[in-house]
Order: C-alpha cells, then sequence, then structure tokens
C-alpha cells in the first residue's frame, strides 16, 4: 500500500503578504546602490548579467497584479496547487530565442517602484487569498502564488549575493516559507517514512519508502541549512558537493537525495 498523502501544509495569506513586501524591499534596496559595472557582472545563471537578474526578480512579483488583472479562471479548485508548482516549473521549456529580462528596462529603479505600486493596490492587506489566477503553471489561489513568490525573492537573492559579495539580507517569514515549500515538495515527490530531512529551525519532513521511523533518532538522517537546502533544490549546488562542503550532513543507508534533486532547476 503506498504511503498515506498528508493534509499539505497552511500558510497565512496576509504574513506571506508581508514577507513577500519584505524581501522585495532588500531587494530593491539593494540594487538602488548598484553601479553599471556591477550590473553588467555575470550571474550563476547562464547567460542572464546582475542587470538581467535583477530586472527577472521584479517581472517576477509584477506577474501577480498581470494574472490578477486577467479574469478569474472557472473554480472553485485550482488547477496547479501549491506542491504541484515547482514540479510545473521544472517542467515548463524555456523559450531559448526571448529576450534577455532587461530588455525594455533600462530604469530599474522605476520598474521597482512601479511593480511594488501595483502589488501594493492589486493585493490587498486583507481577504484569504482565495482568489483564482491564471498563471503560467495553471490556475492557482493568489494566497499560493504569494509562497511561490517567496522562493523566487529568496533564491534570486541568494544569486545575486553571490554574483557580487554582498549581504542582502533574507527576511525570516520569506526564507520560512521557501524552505517548507520545497522541503514539502520533496516530501510529496518521495512518499514514505524512512528519511527524515531537517532544515532547521523551519522545516522537518519524512520522505522515502522503506521502514518507517516512529521513536527515537531515525536511522536515516539528512541536515542542512535553509539557503543550502534552496540551493539543493534549485539545482545551484550538487547533493555531492554540498556533502563534501560540510554543507549537509548525511547519516543511514537511505539517506541519499542525490536522486530527487533538484525539485525545481
Amino acid at each position: 500500500m503506498p504511503p498515506a498523502k498528508k493534509r499539505p501544509r497552511a500558510y497565512d495569506h496576509l504574513r506571506t503578504r508581508t514577507a513577500v513586501l519584505a524581501q522585495y524591499g532588500h531587494v530593491r534596496d539593494a540594487v538602488s546602490a548598484l553601479t553599471p559595472d556591477q550590473l553588467a557582472r555575470p550571474t550563476r545563471l547562464d547567460g542572464w548579467t546582475v542587470h538581467d537578474l535583477v530586472a527577472h526578480i521584479a517581472l517576477g512579483l509584477g506577474a501577480v497584479s498581470r494574472d490578477l488583472a486577467l479574469p478569474e479562471p472557472p473554480g472553485p479548485k485550482p488547477g496547479t496547487t501549491l506542491l504541484e508548482w515547482a514540479p510545473a516549473v521544472a517542467a515548463a521549456v524555456r523559450d531559448t530565442t526571448a529576450p534577455p529580462p532587461s530588455a525594455g528596462h533600462p530604469d530599474l529603479t522605476a520598474l521597482y517602484e512601479e511593480v511594488e505600486a501595483a502589488f501594493l493596490a492589486d493585493v490587498p492587506a486583507s481577504g484569504t487569498g482565495d482568489r483564482l489566477l491564471t498563471t503560467r503553471v495553471g490556475s492557482m489561489r493568489l494566497a499560493d502564488v504569494l509562497v511561490t513568490r517567496t522562493v523566487e525573492l529568496t533564491v534570486h537573492t541568494d544569486d545575486l549575493n553571490e554574483a557580487l559579495g554582498l549581504e542582502i539580507p533574507y527576511d525570516r517569514q520569506a526564507l520560512a516559507a521557501c524552505t517548507r515549500l520545497l522541503a514539502d515538495t520533496l516530501a510529496d515527490r518521495a512518499p514514505g517514512g524512512s528519511v527524515e530531512v531537517r532544515v532547521p529551525p523551519f522545516a522537518v519532513v519524512q520522505c522515502i519508502g522503506g521502514p518507517k521511523h516512529t521513536r527515537g533518532t531515525p536511522p536515516n538522517v539528512v541536515e542542512t541549512g535553509p539557503l543550502t537546502w534552496a540551493r539543493l533544490a534549485t539545482g545551484r549546488t550538487e547533493w555531492a558537493r554540498a556533502l563534501a562542503d560540510a554543507e549537509v550532513s548525511a547519516s543511514g543507508e537511505r539517506a541519499d537525495l542525490a536522486g530527487l534533486l533538484p525539485l525545481l532547476a
């Protein structure tokens, strides 16, 4: 009998909205101080400069307002759930003929202000977030879309820090939501109870079929930090490298996640 599906984690819509705005604000403040030389530097994203990445971050949040402007798709249930988001994005085909994100957006300060103003106007600081949006991976609840924005903002903040040697801060709630969604996605992809994956202080999940642990110290444990987990889950670093660099500890014969990562490439 296959392992029973667990009830999806609940996220507070308004706390997520606050977290998204906070992390976006951290990036906005850093972007306002970047020099032309910094904007021209390469990033670890193939073919993208810092300017491309910075524009992409703003456009990613701007997509919320864009999608809210479209007619609401027929409901009442979304076509894509939160746990289906990462696989859906990973399966999407990237258009290599598309212009870089920075094309048409030379004034980054104006872009960031425009996107933030639209978000504040379009996503009210009240409500449940149950409104359905048509997104590129199917219809989703607004509340779920905002959780996905914490992943985008957190991961791309890390991309910026890596490219420029900066220390743009991470909003704790945004980092927590990002960590939990990616951990829950792993557990959904490989259901079971033989391996415990710990990403303190935000998430603990059990995954991979086999003997289920019920008490005491689990025989198979993986533990890492939130940023390393985000890098592993999105293909920024490889499992073997993280182990070699002591960024991940893995004990037990089943504690090998190499075949399950990345979750979102």
